[in-house]
């Protein structure tokens, strides 16, 4: 089912804007915050907006095809576009989060009132608003205070850890024996807090302590993801693929270079940059994917990454949302083959994943934009935060260790919570 509301014609104006400050700090608190932000203080990049002007919400294998053809109508029918900066991410653009699983509810496009970006030393305020009110000078006023959430409890979700430990026994059982070749699972933790979740300081802990990542906010869904699916500028696509993790034990050693020649880590990568490269070329005209993975080390774990470039084809051009409904879901969150993978996913993992290892970002006028995976997230609802972490299960793969190490990519969320 898909539920895309007919919107009256907007009118769209971008004009330079002096920021000094993060972006984050601009956030008001109480107008639905949104966020596609890569950095920290003072040198961050991307978006944030407030407000809202229009909305798709829809869900099934078409969610994708769907989403862009609203999102074409929105734009066709702007009554003014007035951009005075020309940069990637002026002008009209909505915020994307979709489901991970075709039947899951609650994939959504938002079209914000407000949009404030900065890229390298240009900043920009884009204001939207229906074709029949007048424009009004957004003045950026004084945010609300963020607030901490307090002292937090934690309890199990619909997957504790006994039971995933138990799923991740059985998907090995089924590699060893032949039915598929790598399969991610995923687990769930809540989170109550003394008093209502504020989505900014939860964005704001996150880009503090990982800057490398995008923070992102759509809807109630916040985090930081390592993970770029997909970025569209013009015809250059891009995008970095993580699949294969280490943490520090405590026992000393050097972890990139033990992840770095670790067999198992590597086939699990290798399985992942497959399948993206393998989704993205019937739709582009060059295709560039490195000979091995680099190791990206974040506070909490590393990860081996590959970045692969694209070109599309110019006798077939195609939009984001074109290119991320051929991709979802890659085997970095899905598996080898993709199908089997889903199917068994499906039978023995236990949880609606929701949003989580969905794509999210945004989309611009032009069909581009930027769209990550979303990974160390939560999704908030008033006192209550909902985490989420998974891995890459192989045949040779040990479920204490899968455990241990869903249990520290939860750490970046449970970490910027509880300040």
């Amino acid at each position: 089912m898909t539920v895309a509301p007919a919107t009256t014609a907007l009118r769209v104006r971008t004009r330079p804007f002096r920021l000094d400050g993060p972006l984050l700090d601009t956030l008001p608190g109480d107008s639905g915050d949104l966020c596609w932000v890569r950095g920290d203080t003072g040198g961050d990049e991307g978006l944030v907006g407030w407000g809202e002007v229009a909305r798709f919400a829809g869900s099934g294998p078409d969610r994708f095809a769907e989403a862009d053809r609203w999102w074409r109508a929105v734009v066709d029918r702007l009554d003014g576009h007035t951009d005075d900066v020309a940069l990637p991410g002026t002008g009209a653009v909505a915020f994307a989060s979709f489901t991970f699983d075709d039947d899951s509810p609650g994939s959504v496009l938002v079209v914000p009132r407000v949009v404030v970006g900065r890229r390298g030393s240009r900043s920009w305020i884009t204001e939207i608003t229906p074709a029949d009110s007048p424009f009004e000078r957004t003045a950026i006023r004084p945010p609300s205070p963020v607030r901490p959430g307090g002292r937090l409890r934690y309890a199990d979700g619909d997957v504790p850890a006994h039971r995933y430990r138990v799923a991740v026994a059985e998907a090995v059982a089924r590699m060893r024996g032949g039915e598929l070749a790598k399969a991610v699972l995923a687990h769930d933790l809540l989170a109550h807090a003394d008093a209502p979740l504020d989505p900014r300081f939860l964005l704001r802990g996150l880009a503090r302590r990982y800057p490398t990542c995008w923070s992102f906010a759509v809807d109630g869904l916040v985090g930081a993801t390592p993970e770029l699916l997909l970025r569209l500028d013009g015809q250059t696509v891009e995008s970095r693929v993580l699949a294969g993790t280490m943490w520090p034990s405590g026992s000393g050693g050097d972890v990139g270079a033990a992840l770095y020649g670790s067999a198992k880590d590597r086939r699990e990568h290798a399985y992942a940059v497959d399948s993206l490269a393998a989704s993205l070329h019937p739709l582009v005209a060059e295709l560039t994917v490195p000979h091995a993975p680099a190791v990206l080390t974040l506070p909490n774990v590393s990860h081996l990454a590959s970045d692969v470039r694209a070109r599309l084809d110019p006798n077939r051009p195609a939009s984001l949302l074109t290119l991320i409904g051929a991709v979802h879901p890659t085997a970095a969150v899905g598996g080898t083959p993709t199908p089997d993978a889903i199917s068994l996913i499906s039978e023995i993992e236990g949880l609606d994943r929701g949003r989580y290892a969905g794509p999210v970002g945004y989309v611009d006028a032009d069909g581009g934009g930027e769209m990550g995976i979303a990974l160390r997230c939560a999704e908030l609802q008033g006192r209550t935060a909902r985490l989420f972490a998974g891995c890459g299960i192989v045949a040779d793969s040990d479920p204490d260790a899968e455990v241990r190490e869903a249990a520290a990519k939860m750490r970046a969320v449970r970490d910027a919570l509880e300040g």
